[in-house]
Parts: C-alpha cells; sequence; structure tokens
C-alpha cells in the first residue's frame, strides 16, 4: 500500500508532500499520546492524531515517520507545515474520526505498528 493508497481512501487533502505519495507503507499508529507513539512504535509507520502541535513533528522526526494523517479534519499550521515539509513528511488532512480512520486503513488491510515484545505488559501495570 502505498500514501496515496492511504489518501485515496480516506479521502485526505494532501497538504504536504505531493512528490513523495507513492512511497510504501506497512503499519500505521492512532494515538494523541506521544509519550505513547515514543515507548511502542518501533518502525517506521504513519501516525494518525488529533493533535496539531510540535510535539507530533518531534515525535516524527524521533522515530523517522514517513506521513502524518490529522484527523476530524484538524490543520496545522503554517509553522508546522514548513517543519514537516523540510522533513521530508507527508501530511495528510482526514475528514473523519481518528476511529473510522483508523478502521477504514484496517478495512484496506493496513496493520496497526507491532509492539516491542513486553509492552502489554508495562502498559497493563
Amino acid at each position: 500500500m502505498t500514501i496515496r493508497d492511504l489518501a485515496d481512501k480516506l479521502g485526505s487533502r494532501v497538504l504536504i508532500g505531493h512528490d513523495r505519495l507513492d512511497q510504501p507503507v506497512y503499519s500505521a499508529c492512532c494515538s494523541d499520546l506521544m509519550s505513547d507513539v515514543l515507548a511502542f512504535v518501533t518502525e517506521k509507520t504513519v501516525l494518525l492524531t488529533g493533535l496539531t502541535n510540535m510535539h507530533v513533528l518531534r515525535t516524527a522526526e524521533i522515530l523517522d515517520l514517513k506521513c502524518l494523517i490529522f484527523a476530524r479534519g484538524k490543520m496545522p499550521g503554517q509553522e508546522m507545515l514548513e517543519r514537516a515539509e523540510e522533513m521530508g513528511l507527508v501530511v495528510l488532512c482526514s475528514p473523519h474520526t481518528m476511529f473510522t480512520s483508523a478502521g477504514l486503513l484496517y478495512e484496506a488491510g493496513l496493520r496497526g505498528a507491532l509492539m516491542p515484545s513486553g509492552a502489554a505488559q508495562q502498559s497493563a501495570s
């Protein structure tokens, strides 16, 4: 699946990265808690979130993410978009809730990012 496929499936607006839509993607993560994303995501993936702050970009940079999808029609500010462009990210804006967006992507064959071993036990504590 490519980022273009994701955008089409969600009916998303492409805000940044039109020239990078043909990159393949294999997994996704859905969260508004960047600490959870940092703790549990171990592979390059797509991040689906409703947050539009610089913490999201810092998380994307640390994890070397390919694509950010903002749910609920959320629009990041111009500063954030400029920084995302510098980072080489693709940024999409989905008109759907995070739950619906995640469901549509799952239905299309995209699976969740693998959690590191022991993470389930750690999160139950």
